[in-house]
């Protein structure tokens, strides 16, 4: 069921990936603000819908969370699947190529099944529960020292730049996807990646594929993502979560990102 659900999953970021690559360009694609003041386009919300109808028609009776249609979840139903139709809208919207699908399959109260897909890069990243993780189909496996040594990189969001003050001797990448940060952990280019306001959806399948990769992911402030909370409105809850590529990146993350002091916050 995992390989098949994986699959599934991979297929439909795929498609929605392609669907939104038709958007790219459209003199008419406004972008609007949510309550959350995260940006909303066309493109976001015909892409939840596609994602929800193949569901619909695949998985009958499994439950769908996902950014623009559905963020509550109403508890009971499992398996559940965590949509992002798209991660770095901002970046989509501007032009910038850090942005992409992703799709997580929660079973049992955890992330069983994962894909991402980045279409201006081509990449898909996919991890299944204890089978591994893969990128464009071939194993991946996280901690290279190449990516570890005198040049590396943490990738975070502009909000850690407000909140948070950090001292890991790394160089600081903001490139606009929670996603795709996360992923560059699994892939070994990026040491250490931190976000101080992730959703659900932006978080769900970079999890298990950073855990499948051999990397470290651990939340920081928020509480634990897993399991789901019956009655949670997870457009109103955020995370803030770290992961790194190696264990010694990983404790250093838990001992060196700290809460800003007020006044810094408040620039």
């Amino acid at each position: 069921m995992s390989a098949a659900c994986e699959d599934l999953a991979a297929d439909l970021a795929c498609s929605a990936g392609k669907l939104l690559l038709s958007y790219r360009g459209h003199a008419q694609l406004k972008a609007r603000l949510k309550d959350d003041h995260s940006l909303v386009t066309a493109a976001d919300l015909a892409c939840d819908e596609l994602i929800h109808t193949r569901l619909a028609a695949e998985r009958p009776g499994d439950f769908v969370l996902s950014e623009e249609i559905q963020t509550v979840y109403e508890g009971g139903a499992e398996p559940v699947w965590v949509v992002d139709p798209l991660d770095g809208t901002t970046n989509f919207s501007v032009g910038l190529r850090y942005w992409g699908v992703s799709i997580a399959r929660v079973e049992h109260g955890q992330v069983a099944v994962a894909a991402l897909y980045f279409p201006m890069l081509d990449e898909l990243y996919t991890a299944t529960r204890g089978g591994g993780a893969r990128f464009n189909g071939e194993p991946l496996v996280s901690g290279r020292e190449s990516g570890c040594g005198a040049a590396a990189v943490m990738t975070c969001c502009s909000r850690t730049l407000r909140s948070y003050d950090w001292d890991l001797g790394l160089k600081t990448r903001l490139l606009g996807s929670a996603a795709y940060s996360l992923c560059s952990v699994a892939a070994g280019t990026s040491a250490v990646a931190f976000e101080a306001t992730a959703k659900i959806w932006d978080l769900a399948a970079a999890w298990l594929l950073i855990e499948e990769a051999g990397a470290s992911v651990f939340s920081l402030a928020g509480g634990e993502p897993f399991p789901l909370q019956p009655g949670t409105d997870y457009s109103r809850k955020s995370y803030g979560i770290a992961a790194a590529a190696t264990t010694q990146w990983a404790t250093r993350a838990r001992e060196g990102i700290r809460l800003a002091s007020r006044k810094h916050r408040s620039k």
